[in-house]
């Protein structure tokens, strides 16, 4: 990351951490510093001094599930230093814990002070954002407690409550106060000739509405033990490609993160669920869209993430319109949050209903859990949603009334409702934008995939035989307008959307090959545009670029126009693979896992679209979640795409 943050993440819990293990309470920038759970700051300061001074990294962090670092006071050459300090970092569920070892560099007895100077601001996420917003928060009272072993700070906001407790052991010689509302906890150790001492330093954030505190781990490497066991019981018995062990390595690294981006989520009977959040740091939350594609994409290796995405999604699933929220009856939800200001209704977020293609992607998810597994009970179950969902699409989606799903920019929310949801992501290929309504075309593919698998629950679980041909027979009128209405001649390709006025906004865009996992395009066509996609103003020898180079809306480093999105990647493989062009397909997955393995097998949410015959490594995206989770699954999608090949 460009700020040299480094994140711990497990559940609903991460920490970011400078070089030397501190957190300095940065406000804006790509990435914030500090111990967040459920969307506030739980700790925004925590930074070590010896003898008065900020040590020196002699090693600095480096990226893993624990943060380990060296460090030593500042000196010179003829100066070594008097101490070394061994720092370790780790974070539990609602928990952060650090280890830290003091060793003396000296030959006779000697008296360090050791500081950390604590606090906890409980900042709402979307305050650390960098887009100038304020918010009023009034009447907000912050204390801070001294207690035998440590500090305790508490806020409280007339219901809303949160509290972070600082712990060591040994306890801290004193607590003093800093004048900034911080507490620093001193220690002096008395050192041995070339002696060590430790320091075991805990912190639990219990967040507003949690019923107790965390169990805080003993230690990093107990921390570390429960993410290892995670790991290992996620990843186990999915077969890895024996000949392809780039792509192994990948699908590996893939599933250790899902394993620990997984969050707390509840059911329509109330049940406790886990699911996988979107990304770190921004993200950490239920995002119906990512959820059901990284649900989709680990389908046939880990259904349980399925199983849980559905009823989850199907609990917050808007029975009402709601004009703050973009709710209408039947519409699955695009964000979960859990801080402060949804809570106050200061940010929409709380559950945002500001997507066009969540409801079609629930249902294709429904339909593939089903056919994949064999287990009907779940489609049984959720037929109420799923029938609730189909009447979303036809009625408020626009299907009846317009043709097609149709969404509108959002004062308060998002501009642009599909998956690409930047302001100006929508565009034509000189970067105008469209006016008024919106048809994307990729939602388009995923509303005609959904009437077609639903159609199959409504024949085989749901007895239904009327009600399937009423949506196989809207699936197929879909797809004649689409390819009547969409479909650019002289570019032999689609159109990106069209505008309010059925007008084609014009730009090539890989959302084409969504319409190849949908199966949306008649054959001949769905050649034409697997190919086209793999020439080079589209791939960057990566990755298919959002947007095709030589265009003038075509910026390598935009977030939607010309970047190269790894989920984005997995269904065009998938796509390419569904209509028999499986050498493409092969072409976009070693591209894929050329790019993870320049990574430490890790794909980031989106890598910039530079041309790989001029940039021999994968370019960042500035801004990208380093874990994403349609990121992570994206190898289980190639893996299913092209096999080991």
């Amino acid at each position: 990351m460009t700020d040299r943050h480094h994140l711990l993440v497990h559940g609903g819990t991460f920490a970011a951490v400078g070089d030397g293990g501190d957190i300095s309470g940065v406000r804006g920038g790509s990435s914030p510093d500090g111990l967040f759970v459920r969307d506030a700051r739980h700790l925004s300061r925590w930074q070590l001094t010896v003898d008065g001074a900020v040590p020196e990294a002699l090693t600095p962090v480096a990226d893993g599930d624990t943060a380990r670092c060296v460090l030593v006071p500042r000196g010179g050459r003829n100066e070594p230093p008097a101490y070394t300090l061994f720092r370790e970092q780790a974070v539990a569920e609602g928990a952060f814990v650090e280890a830290l070892r003091v060793t003396s560099n000296r030959p006779t007895p000697t008296t360090v002070r050791i500081a950390v100077t604590a606090d906890a601001d409980f900042t709402d996420q979307f305050e650390l954002r960098s887009d100038h917003r304020t918010y009023a928060k009034t009447g907000v009272v912050r204390r801070r407690e001294v207690l035998d072993d440590g500090v305790e700070f508490s806020y409280r906001r007339g219901e809303w409550r949160s509290c972070t407790t600082v712990t060591s052991e040994p306890a801290p010689d004193s607590v003093e106060e800093t004048g900034t509302g911080a507490r620093r906890l001193v220690w002096a150790l008395e050192l041995e000739p070339h002696g060590s001492a430790e320091l075991a330093l805990r912190v639990a954030a219990r967040p507003h509405g949690a019923a107790h505190a965390p169990g805080v781990p003993a230690s990093p490497a107990a921390a570390n033990e429960r993410l290892l066991a995670l790991e290992g019981e996620f990843a186990e018995g999915v077969p890895f490609p024996t000949g392809w062990p780039e792509l192994a390595a990948a699908c590996a690294r893939g599933l250790s993160d899902l394993a620990v981006l997984q969050v707390p989520a509840r059911g329509p009977d109330g049940e406790e669920l886990r699911v996988p959040a979107a990304g770190v740091p921004w993200f950490l939350t239920l995002l119906g869209r990512d959820a059901l594609l990284t649900s989709l994409f680990a389908l046939p290796y880990r259904p349980q993430l399925a199983a849980a995405t559905l009823p989850a999604l199907a609990a917050t699933q808007a029975v009402e319109v709601g004009a703050d929220t973009v709710a209408q009856p039947g519409k699955i939800v695009h964000e979960v949050r859990h801080g402060e200001l949804a809570h106050f209704g200061q940010v929409p977020y709380g559950r945002y209903y500001g997507s066009v293609d969540a409801t079609p992607l629930f249902l294709v998810l429904l339909g593939a859990y089903t056919e994949q597994t064999g287990d009907a009970a779940l489609a049984r179950r959720l037929e109420p949603n799923a029938r609730a969902a189909i009447g979303w699409m036809l009625d408020h989606g626009g299907l009846t009334s317009r043709g097609y799903l149709v969404y509108r920019a959002d004062g308060g929310g998002l501009a642009n409702q599909n998956w690409k949801d930047s302001p100006g992501a929508m565009c034509s290929a000189d970067g105008s934008r469209p006016s008024g309504p919106v048809m994307a075309a990729g939602a388009q593919g995923y509303a005609y995939d959904a009437l077609r698998r639903t159609a199959h629950l409504a024949r085989t679980v749901w007895d239904d035989e009327v009600y399937a041909a009423l949506l196989e027979q809207a699936a197929a009128d879909l797809r004649d307008r689409f390819q009547r209405d969409f479909w650019m001649s002289e570019h032999a390709f689609p159109a990106l959307a069209l505008d309010g006025d059925g007008r084609h906004v014009d730009a090539l865009a890989s959302d084409a090959g969504h319409l190849l996992w949908s199966g949306l395009l008649d054959k001949e066509y769905g050649e034409l545009v697997g190919r086209r996609l793999l020439e080079p103003d589209f791939f960057s020898g990566w990755g298919v670029r959002t947007l095709a180079s030589g265009q003038s809306a075509y910026h390598p480093l935009s977030y939607h126009r010309g970047s190269v999105w790894p989920h984005d990647n997995a269904l065009i493989a998938l796509g390419l693979a569904r209509y028999g062009l499986h050498d493409e397909a092969r072409t976009v997955a070693h591209g894929l896992v050329d790019a993870a393995t320049a990574a430490g097998h890790r794909l980031p949410e989106v890598l910039a679209g530079y041309d790989r015959e001029t940039h021999a490594e994968p370019v960042p995206y500035p801004h990208a979640c380093v874990r994403e989770s349609r990121s992570a699954a994206a190898p289980l999608a190639l893996l299913t795409a092209v096999g080991g090949a």
